[in-house]
Formats: structure tokens, C-alpha cells, sequence
């Protein structure tokens, strides 16, 4: 008897084979044949994988198992990243949560790094667990950590060749700086959306008793206001940085303002004065035409700052407060430049604090704001306050407002990578799939910044930098070699306490995995084999982050492309196409798909830790409505064939549950009929079996049903191995669906029956051969998409055929032998499968019992009509429960009628319905669908010329259902005389 159990059950066997499959070492490089190498998008360590990391793996896994059976050496290069920032975050929030009163500060940097530690191996461990889940068959042995020692010292290593490039240096720049974590961000980590606000407007008095006519025109030139004004009016959206002030701008063109070019004004609530400076940034038709710069606290501001020379005071402290506050002794050596114009606008850097009023240190921002507006007014220095929408950028980790701020970085020359880059994947080296992708990638090189890479965080890669007592700073591999290599001897030397931030990291991942620059730490597959790696499988949103840093850090520092293709995949959305996030309560976990679970267990999964709790009943709500009973167990492969069959070319998905369930139902078929060619096996004596050591040489008996399903295996391996050589993990999943499903399942294995129910043992045993065969190969065809149902059906139907093989994932993949394909055969089933369906139409239609036997009369038709009714005879009386088949000369009986092709086809009705009855039902029929018909002919008539096109659509469309209705039941109803 089958071993295998009466109903599919993923838990029975899916971790068993995984955990068979990773002891044999088949995961690692095998053979030698060429190498295909594809590398993992890291996960950070701040969790548990989502949804996108399914998709993604389910994808990449499919590749490698694929090019596995196709003799390749594959290595999924694994691996996890340490994600700075995220991971501090995630840390800091566990202590709050512990409530034991210790942060992030009050432990130190050593001790909170040794709780960021802890939080790594409970974290990777959770995700490699995840994955396995998944199936996933990466290379575990070679799973690269970034904050590893091998990975560490290639991050140094590029550190360490790139300054001395050129290409890194340090300086004083303006960045996005996160005022919750006190660092620096790149712009790409930065969210601008637009919120309301308001814009007010300030009279900035003009020194020395100046003043000048000024003189208002409406939009026709009239003039409408003049007056003598001994002020400037300057608008701004953030009233607190005029502390930071250092001139006043005109355009120097604007005929308004010519006689106060070169004058001052006096900055309101201080004691400073400022130039007024003229620049063609200023837009003269915007407001009043006049602006305030503040180099230290504005990207643009700063720009002019640098083209005029002007001083640069930072007015805030690293968490965004007012410099000065009594808890604040390093704010009391503030941060300034001094340009030519230093000593002319009456400032000394060395006392800028005292240019700050004592009233606003200390102040946070939003609090300085307020006070600064309160005593503008009370100056009678406000002329008003108007709503503004306006873009503020926030932090995309912390979600809090941005401050440009004015630091010393560590940043990386961008202009010739950038152009490097650029050429390398116009030139074709690297490939984007979907194409149009190139152009997201040209726009970001195209306008690209220097990179900044230093971020004021405790946890990641410290910068191999050290400082001597006179600022002096030295770049080396450890402190030893800056020592050695500069005669410094035993002077005091300190280290940048800022790390690498996470992508600077990430983007020598596909070197620092291989061992880079010591080839003999990865053995024979190295970077020097595993470079360039097959194909990235990423999302569209780090295109920026990863994708182009990889590029060009490779280039520059390996002489190699990292990747040939990079496949862009769109993002997982639920299945009404929203986003999917923890606010909204729709987030998925896979395993829980995998696995199942109950509904009070994923209602508290999706409760908890809200950033609003007063969400919590409104998701639980959601959730029990749509999930009433929880989520069943889906099992591994109905989740991966969801992904696979719902990736299309770069665009999002919407992941629905049903589709899971469509294909469990799938791998449950699937079962079934395993199951049937096994159990049928069994009734064909061992020493009759003559195919036992065929070891796949297809022998159909020349039976046609077996013949074309031979060749129409043989069509679907070359379509599933075109898509797959596209990308096109969608197509090759529903050409292997269909096989299986429609044509092997639902009719190969109908057709069959006759054969094994008969009394011909050649025909049952090539039929049993043939059905194995097929079901062997198209196991292996599907694998790579479903790895685990595969797997454990054809460790049953191996042994059968006589191939050795401990898995099907060493076996391999189906090659198609184009000479195996019948179209005589084919064109014959297909008669056959129109056949069998019109008459299951007839009796569908008339309501015939499935097991009641009826008649068939058949007329006309040509000569192979008549031939395949002979030859065809036994599949038709057996899947169609036909009495008898005759010829038909004359004219028809009562009958329900069906054409296939020149064939007419005639049930007989006598004896199978009540006549008398159906003709009265249908006379009934006939008259209640007439008037359906009538009342839209009347409705549409009415329709004027107001009534919505698409209102009208579907009325004509009901008109065209209700008349096709009427006119089947009126042919029906003359054929019963």
C-alpha cells in the first residue's frame, strides 16, 4: 500500500525535510559547474520578517533551486544587518518597556552595547528561523553578519582605501539632523509631507536711521500704496531661527530695495545687526520680495551663505534647544563659522552665545517659537500670522521634525562614482528587469550629493579615525598603524566616536561576504568566483539606498560589477491594495499563514505595541470581522506559490488569503492524484512492472492520451524555462499550475481510468508508466516554486521508476525533448476534452443525475469525426456515463443538441426529464425572462441625455443578458415540439 497519508498536511513533513535537506550540505556549492550566486537583501536585526521579506525569499529561493537541478554551483549568500539606527531604536524602546530606569545614556556606551548584542542573537536567530520556514535553501554556513569579524574588516579596509582615494573626507557641513536620536540622516531617510502651518511676517527695523519710499502697485501697474517705511518686512515659517539670522536678502534687480543694497537692518530681539545682501535667488514677485538667510539652519540658506561669505551660527543644541540652557555646558562653545563679513555685521565668533537673548536658551524649539512670536508682538513687530501649508520633513525612524544643522561629518565624494555608476548600467553590465526602472536609478545619479556616512550612534562600525590633542586626525586600520605608520609614539590619541551609518556598510556587502580582500578566507568560491553575483531580487524604495551604492563601491573598489540583473519587485500590499503597517492592523505575518492561528492571538499580535493604543479597538474590530475563526494553516508552498503566481513584472501585489487557499488546494490535488497513480500501481504485479529501470525514457504504448500528455509536458517545460530566464515567476507558475491542475489532474487522470479499470494489462501498465513519468517530471518542474509538497511526493514516486535520489532538489530539472511531442495527439484530446464538455453542458442543463446513464446520437461531422467517436469510445461511455453511442442519419428525437466542430451532438431526452413538465416550466421560464427583456428595452428608451454613460452601459449590458437568456430558452423550449 502508499505510505502516503489520506489527506495533505504540510505539518507532517515540512520541517522534517528541511531539516533533511540542510544536513546534507546541499545548500553549499556543489559540482562544477558554473557558479550562480545570488545575494541576500540583509534583514535587520530589529524583529521578525514581514510579508516583502517572504515575497522576496520565495523568489530568490526559486532561483537557486532552479539553477541547482540545472547543474550550477549556487550559493545564496545569507546573511542579516546590524541596521544601526533601527536597532538603537528597538534597544532603547526594550528598556523603557523593562522599566527598570536604565537608557540608553545612563548605561554607557560599552553596557548598551552589550544589550544590542544580546538583542542581535535573539533576533537573527528568530529571522534564520522564519526563513527555514519558508524553505529557504541558502548556504547557512557562509551567513555573513555585518558586524562579523570578516565583514568589519572589509568595512575598514574600504574606509581606509577610499580616504586615501580621495574619495572620503571630513568637514563642516549642513545635514539632516534627528533631533530624538541625535544624529545625522541621509536625505533619503528624510520624509517631506506636506502639513498645515503658518507663515509671519516680521518688520526687521533698518539701522543706522535709514529708510526708504516704499511703494505698493496693483496687478495693472496702478499704484496703490506709498509711503516712507523704515523697515523691512521679512516672511518666514520658522520664526525661532532668526536667532541664526546673519543678513537680509533682496534680489538686486528689484527696483523697491536698489538704495538698500549694502545697508543693515536690525536683527528684532537681539542686539546684532545684519547686512542686507543682494542675490538672484530671491524670487521679487514672491511676498515682499525680501528674505531672511540663515546659513546654519537652511539648505538653501546655506548655499548663499557660502557664496557671500556670510557667518554661520548654529543656534541649536543636538536635541534641538536654544544654546545656553543652564543643563547645557558644551552649548557654551557654539558652533560657528566666520566668513569675510564676520567683523563688518559686528560679530565675534568667540561670543556668539551672547548675541543669543537669555531668555530663549535653553528653550526647546517649538516652546522658543512661542515666546519669540509673544514678544514680536508685544515689539509691534508682527504685521501677521497667515495659514500656510508647507512640506516639513520628518525622520522616517523616529518621525520627528528634521533640523538642518551644522556639524562635522564624514563624507564621501560622490560626482565621479556617481558618473562610474552611471555608465555602468547604461552600458548594459548591469541590467535592470523591468527596464524602466533605469530611470529612477539615472534621476538620484543624475543629482546626486556627496554622500554624508558618519552617524552619532554608539552601535555599528566606529570610524577608523583618531584624533590628537591638536584635532589632528589620522586614518588607519587600528590605532597601531596610525601610530607606526606616523611616528606618533605613545602620544594621546582619541577615536571618532561616531560609526559608519548602516548603508556605507551594506554597500560592500557583496565583497565583505566573500572574504574581500583575502581570497582564501571563503576557499574556492570567493570574490573573485561569487563576483559578479547572478541577480539582486530587491524592492523599488532602496534603488537609492543599496542598489547604487553597491555599484559603485564595487566598481571602485573590486574592479567588478557586483550584479548582472537587478530584478525590481513592487511592494505587498493587502488585498484592497493598502499599504500594509501596524497602524493599520492589516499587517500579515507568514508564519502565521504557514502555521495558522487563532483569533485572539493575532489580535493581540496586531495590538500590540500601537504608537496610538486608542487604535486597538478598531483593528480588533477589522480583524474579527475578517478573520472571524483566526487563519488556518496554509502550509509553506501556498503561501510561496501565492507569491510567485502574484509576481508580476516590478508592480505591487495584493495578497488575499483566498489566493492561498486556492493553492493549498492546489498541493491537496496534487496529493490526490499521486495517491490514485500509486494505489493503481499496486494492482499491476512487480514482475510486470516493465518500466522499473526505465530511468525516465518515456514509452507510451502508442496510446494517444498518453502521448499528449507527454508532449504537452514537454510545451510546459519550455515555457516554465523561458519565464523563469525572464523573471517572470507569475507565468512560470501558472503554466505549471494549469498542467498539473487542468490538463493532468482534471483530465489525464479521468482519461485514464477506462485503462485501469479495463481488462488490457499493456495498456494499464503503460498507462500506470506514463502516468508516473509525467507526475515524476512535472514534480521536479514545480519544485523550485513549491519545494516541500514536491519533494515528499516524489521520494514516493522515485523508487517506483527506479531513480536513485535521496530529494528531489538534487535531481534534475526536466530538459524538453521537442520529438516527444504529438500535434495528431494533441488535436485529438482536445476533440475529445470539447466532447466530454458539451455533453456535461447537456446534462448540467437539464439536471441529469451524474450517475444516470444517457444516450448519445451523433450526425454529420467528417471522417475523423467518425473515426475518434471509434476510437474514443470507452473514455466517452465512462467520463461522460453514455448507454450507448449511435449514428444518426435522419432527424432527431426530443433532444438536447451541442455542436463540436462539423459534429452535431443529441442527447435524447426521452426518459431523462418529465416532458410535459419541462415544457411548462419552460413556457414559464420564457415569459418571466421576456419581461426582464421588455422592462430594459423600456428603461433604456427613457434614458435622456443626463443619465451616467456608465449607468447606461449596464443597462445594455442586463439588455444583452436578458436576450441571450430568452433566446437559449425559446431553442430549448421548440425542441420539445
Amino acid at each position: 500500500m502508499t505510505t502516503l497519508a489520506s489527506g495533505y498536511d504540510p505539518k507532517s513533513f515540512e520541517s522534517r525535510l528541511y531539516q533533511q535537506w540542510e544536513a546534507s550540505g546541499a545548500f553549499a556549492p556543489q559540482g562544477d559547474g558554473p557558479a550562480y550566486t545570488i545575494l541576500l537583501p540583509p534583514p535587520n536585526v530589529t524583529g521578525t520578517l514581514h510579508m516583502g521579506h517572504a515575497f522576496q525569499h520565495t523568489l530568490q529561493d526559486a532561483l537557486i533551486r532552479y539553477h541547482r537541478m540545472r547543474g550550477y554551483r549556487t550559493l545564496w549568500q545569507m546573511g542579516t544587518d546590524h541596521a544601526g539606527i533601527a536597532t538603537e531604536m528597538v534597544v532603547s524602546r526594550n528598556l523603557a518597556i523593562a522599566g527598570e530606569g536604565e537608557t540608553r545614556d545612563s548605561l554607557g556606551r560599552d553596557k548598551f552595547i552589550e544589550k544590542v548584542w544580546e538583542w542581535k542573537q535573539h533576533s537573527g536567530d528568530t529571522i534564520e528561523r522564519q526563513m527555514r520556514r519558508l524553505g529557504a535553501s541558502g548556504d547557512w554556513s557562509r551567513s555573513v553578519f555585518t558586524m562579523d569579524p570578516m565583514a568589519s574588516e572589509a568595512i575598514v579596509e574600504a574606509f581606509v582605501r577610499l580616504h586615501a582615494q580621495g574619495l572620503i573626507y571630513r568637514g563642516q557641513r549642513l545635514v539632516n539632523w534627528d533631533p530624538v536620536l541625535k544624529t545625522a540622516i541621509s536625505d533619503l531617510e528624510v520624509a517631506s509631507e506636506e502639513e498645515n502651518g503658518h507663515m509671519w511676517s516680521i518688520r526687521y527695523p533698518l539701522a543706522d536711521g535709514v529708510s526708504y519710499e516704499h511703494v505698493e502697485v496693483d496687478a495693472d501697474g496702478v499704484e496703490t500704496l506709498r509711503e516712507t517705511r523704515d523697515y523691512l518686512v521679512v516672511a518666514t515659517t520658522r520664526p525661532e531661527t532668526m536667532l541664526g539670522d546673519t543678513a537680509a536678502m533682496v534680489h538686486p534687480e528689484d527696483p523697491r530695495y536698489l538704495a538698500l543694497h549694502g545697508k543693515f537692518v536690525e536683527l528684532p530681539l537681539t542686539s546684532r545687526r545684519i547686512p542686507v545682501i543682494t542675490d538672484d535667488y530671491v524670487d521679487r514677485d514672491f511676498g515682499t520680495g525680501v528674505v531672511k538667510v540663515t546659513p546654519a539652519h537652511d539648505f538653501n540658506d546655506y548655499a548663499v551663505g557660502q557664496r557671500h561669505a556670510l557667518p554661520m551660527i548654529n543656534i541649536f543644541t543636538p536635541d534641538a534647544t536654544i544654546i545656553g540652557g543652564d543643563n547645557d555646558a558644551k552649548s557654551l562653545a557654539p558652533l560657528m563659522r566666520t566668513g569675510m563679513q564676520a567683523l563688518e555685521a559686528g560679530i565675534d565668533s568667540a561670543n556668539a552665545l551672547n548675541h543669543i537673548p537669555v531668555a530663549y536658551r535653553g528653550l526647546d524649539r517649538f516652546e522658543a517659537r512661542k515666546r519669540i512670536v509673544a514678544d514680536l508682538e508685544a515689539a509691534g513687530l508682527l504685521v501677521e500670522i497667515k495659514p500656510h501649508r508647507l512640506q516639513v520633513p520628518r525622520g522616517d525612524r523616529s518621525g520627528q521634525v528634521i533640523e538642518p544643522f551644522l556639524t562635522d561629518q564624514w563624507f564621501v565624494k560622490m560626482d565621479d562614482l556617481a558618473r562610474r555608476g552611471l555608465e555602468l548600467v547604461e552600458s548594459g553590465e548591469v541590467k535592470f528587469v523591468p527596464p524602466n526602472w533605469i530611470n529612477t536609478y539615472r534621476h538620484w545619479l543624475e543629482n546626486i550629493q556627496d554622500w554624508t556616512i558618519s552617524r552619532q550612534l554608539w552601535w555599528g562600525h566606529r570610524i577608523p579615525a583618531w584624533f590628537d590633542d591638536a584635532g589632528k586626525i589620522y586614518v588607519g586600520r587600528n590605532e597601531a598603524e596610525v601610530r607606526a605608520t606616523h611616528n606618533l609614539g605613545d602620544a594621546p590619541l582619541r577615536q571618532d566616536p561616531d560609526v559608519l551609518e548602516t548603508w556605507f556598510s551594506s554597500a560592500m556587502f557583496p565583497f565583505s561576504t566573500q572574504g574581500w580582500p583575502n581570497q582564501d578566507k571563503m576557499g574556492e568560491l570567493g570574490f573573485d568566483v561569487a563576483l559578479p553575483t547572478s541577480v539582486l531580487v530587491t524592492g523599488f524604495d532602496i534603488i537609492f539606498f543599496w542598489v547604487a551604492r553597491m555599484i559603485m563601491m564595487t566598481d571602485q573598489l573590486v574592479g567588478q560589477v557586483p550584479f548582472r540583473d537587478v530584478y525590481i519587485t513592487g511592494l505587498v500590499r493587502d488585498k484592497d491594495g493598502q499599504k500594509m503597517s501596524k497602524s493599520k492592523g492589516n499587517i500579515l505575518d507568514p508564519l502565521d499563514i504557514i502555521d495558522g492561528i487563532d483569533i485572539d492571538a493575532l489580535i493581540a499580535k496586531r495590538t500590540t505595541g500601537l504608537m496610538k493604543p486608542t487604535d486597538a479597538p478598531k483593528i480588533e474590530k477589522a480583524t474579527r470581522k475578517e478573520f472571524p475563526d483566526g487563519i488556518p494553516a496554509f502550509g509553506a508552498d501556498a503561501l510561496r506559490f501565492t507569491m510567485a503566481a502574484l509576481a508580476g513584472p516590478g508592480r505591487d501585489i495584493k495578497f488575499d488569503l483566498q489566493r492561498a487557499e486556492g493553492y493549498k488546494n492546489f498541493c491537496n490535488k496534487l496529493w490526490n492524484a499521486t495517491r490514485f497513480v500509486l494505489m493503481n500501481l499496486e494492482s499491476i504485479p512487480a514482475d510486470e512492472r516493465k518500466w522499473l529501470h526505465a530511468e525516465r525514457q518515456f514509452s507510451t504504448g502508442g496510446l494517444v492520451i498518453n502521448e499528449w500528455i507527454v508532449g504537452r509536458l514537454q510545451e510546459t517545460i519550455t515555457d516554465v524555462r523561458t519565464h523563469f530566464a525572464n523573471y517572470r515567476f507569475d507565468l512560470a507558475a501558472q503554466s505549471v499550475y494549469e498542467f498539473l491542475w487542468n490538463e493532468y489532474c482534471d483530465w489525464y487522470i479521468e482519461l485514464s481510468k477506462p485503462y485501469f479499470q479495463g481488462d488490457s494489462t499493456g495498456h494499464k501498465d503503460f498507462t500506470a508508466q506514463t502516468a508516473l513519468q509525467v507526475l515524476e517530471s512535472a514534480l521536479r518542474l514545480l519544485h523550485p516554486i513549491a519545494p516541500f509538497v514536491t519533494d515528499e511526493l516524489w521520494r514516493n514516486i522515485a523508487p517506483q521508476l527506479g531513480i536513485d535520489g535521496e530529494s528531489v532538489m538534487t535531481q534534475p530539472y526536466p530538459e524538453a525533448e521537442s520529438h516527444l511531442i504529438n500535434q495528431e495527439a494533441n488535436a485529438d484530446i482536445e476533440w475529445l476534452k470539447a466532447m466530454v464538455s458539451a455533453l456535461r453542458r447537456i446534462r448540467s442543463e437539464l439536471g441529469v443525475s451524474p450517475a444516470k446513464q444517457v444516450s448519445l446520437l451523433v450526425r454529420g461531422g467528417n471522417a475523423d469525426d467518425a473515426a475518434r467517436v471509434a476510437r474514443f469510445d470507452a473514455q466517452l461511455r465512462f467520463l461522460c456515463k453514455l448507454e450507448r453511442i449511435e449514428t444518426l442519419a435522419g432527424e432527431p428525437p426530443a433532444a438536447a443538441p451541442a455542436v463540436v466542430g462539423e459534429l452535431q451532438l443529441f442527447v435524447p431526452l426521452e426518459g431523462l426529464v418529465d416532458l410535459d413538465a419541462e415544457r411548462v416550466r419552460l413556457d414559464k421560464e420564457i415569459v418571466k425572462i421576456a419581461a426582464e427583456k421588455d422592462k430594459s428595452e423600456a428603461k433604456l428608451a427613457k434614458f435622456g441625455a443626463g443619465v451616467p454613460a456608465a449607468v447606461v452601459e449596464q443597462e445594455r449590458a442586463r439588455l444583452i443578458d436578458w436576450s441571450a437568456k430568452l433566446e437559449a430558452l425559446t431553442a430549448q423550449r421548440a425542441r420539445l415540439g
